[in-house]
């Protein structure tokens, strides 16, 4: 692996583990088993390094999320696939926790990632509600957009949830409560 690879790689990991004050760049620098000049010669500093990183983990969750949600089975049943795949609860999702660093969201350029992939999470999650309705799975008066929100938000709370009790069980309890109401929902 090269080393601008290496970088980036170390700087999702650190991001998701210590927020961006906690990533140093030596840390970095320590994960990436790099020196202070190949991290400058790839990157002007480290937050043009987080950005990179922050892009990346976003294209991943983009990525992951697609595995789920493709064209095979209801709108409900390719949901549930997205809601209940392998996670590291406990971790909490790399992009959700950005949202809690001050740091993050206070610099336009390292926050516009994170936001244009929630947007990008609501507006496919929106369009597979979408398809529901129109395969008749859900009532013509369900708000797609709304239920996409929903869906974001019970998963992004659930992993809060399981932090908080350090147990997975909450953010399955979310899940599953989740998919239930979304079952329920009939045309």
């Amino acid at each position: 692996m090269e080393t601008a690879e290496r970088l980036i790689r170390s700087t999702q990991q650190l991001l998701w583990e210590r927020g961006y004050v906690g990533t140093s760049p030596k840390a970095i620098q320590l994960a990436a088993d790099a020196g202070q000049g190949s991290m400058y010669h790839h990157f002007s500093g480290k937050a043009e390094l987080a950005r990179a990183a922050i892009e990346r983990s976003g294209a991943e969750l983009r990525a992951a999320a697609e595995e789920q949600f493709d064209n095979s089975g209801t709108a409900t049943e390719r949901v549930a696939r997205y809601l209940e795949r392998d996670r590291e609860v406990l971790k909490g999702c790399r992009m959700g926790r950005l949202t809690a660093d001050p740091d993050v969201m206070a610099d336009p350029v390292l926050r516009a990632p994170v936001a244009e992939t929630f947007d990008w999470l609501r507006a496919r999650l929106a369009e597979i509600i979408a398809d529901g309705k129109q395969a008749g799975e859900y009532p013509a008066g369900l708000d797609a957009g709304r239920t996409a929100a929903t869906i974001a938000a019970v998963l992004q709370g659930g992993y809060v949830l399981a932090r908080a009790a350090d147990s997975e069980e909450p953010f399955e309890l979310a899940v599953q409560g989740l998919i239930q109401l979304l079952e329920g929902v009939v045309a």
